[in-house]
C-alpha cells in the first residue's frame, strides 16, 4: 500500500496535475491513489521528485510492532 492520496492532500495537488506530470493517464494516477494498483519502483521514485518528498514518506510500513 501507499500513501500518495495522503501526501497529495496534504500538499493540496490534484491527481490530474501529477497525472500531467507523470505523462500517465488520470485513471492510473487514480489506480495508484485508491491503492487498487502499486505504481512501478521507478514511478514511485519519480512521484515522490515531482512531490518533493522522500520515497519513504510515500510508502506504508507494515512492519507489526
Amino acid at each position: 500500500m501507499n500513501r500518495i492520496k495522503e501526501v497529495l492532500d496534504s500538499k493540496g495537488i490534484k491527481q490530474t496535475w501529477l497525472a500531467d506530470k507523470l505523462d500517465k493517464s488520470y485513471n492510473m494516477v487514480n489506480s495508484y491513489v485508491q491503492n487498487r494498483r502499486q505504481p512501478s519502483v521507478e514511478d514511485l521514485y519519480r512521484i515522490a521528485k515531482i512531490l518533493d518528498v522522500s520515497v519513504k514518506d510515500l510508502l506504508v510500513d507494515n512492519k507489526v510492532k
